[in-house]
């Protein structure tokens, strides 16, 4: 497994699930149904190549859950990123896979609209990597229609600002510290 894998599967465990911030994410990770796949190329292209591929696995492996395809490499800059996810949503769209799929998105600089760089909330999208969340449309119609939506992001949002930055500076550095350090063995 890749160090960028390993810290990504910290992330959701240590993060994600341990703090509830997607209550999704839990039944999925005890089901073993979480796919984690590694950008093979920094290109655009390729990795809208790669994001297809993908919503073909899904297609063919109704037992995963979704997909997290982490783009370790060449959206490092926000603007870059958000810039890629929007061709990612027309390329969906484009593909036939607009209703089947959708796409959530984390980045290690994640900042809503309207939000200083600063902001606490930020960190509940905030990932140690640029990552193209790939979910199932109709688990995310299911998840909504037996959950108050509103209510979970109005507690992320309280949960980050009573947390504060620091919190989730820490924790996203010791998420990949383990992988750095199997890296140097």
């Amino acid at each position: 497994m890749s160090a960028e894998i390993a810290t990504i599967k910290a992330w959701v465990a240590g993060l994600i699930v341990k703090y509830n911030v997607c209550p999704f994410a839990r039944p999925a990770l005890a089901a073993d149904a979480i796919r984690y796949v590694l950008a093979s190329d920094s290109s655009l292209e390729q990795v809208l190549a790669q994001l297809v591929e993908e919503c073909q696995w899904l297609d063919q492996h109704p037992e995963t859950a979704t997909t997290l395809l982490i783009l370790p490499r060449g959206f490092a800059d926000f603007y870059t990123y958000l810039d890629a996810l929007d061709v990612a949503n027309e390329l969906l769209a484009v593909e036939g896979y607009e209703g089947i799929y959708q796409l959530a998105s984390f980045h290690p600089e994640y900042c809503f609209a309207d939000s200083l760089a600063t902001d606490p909330a930020n960190y509940t999208n905030r990932a140690p990597y640029p990552i193209l969340h790939l979910l199932r449309e109709a688990d995310v119609s299911q998840a909504v229609d037996s959950a108050d939506s509103a209510a979970i992001v109005a507690r992320n949002i309280d949960f980050a600002q009573r947390k504060g930055s620091a919190f989730f500076v820490e924790l996203l550095a010791a998420f990949s510290a383990p992988a750095n350090n199997q890296e140097r063995s």
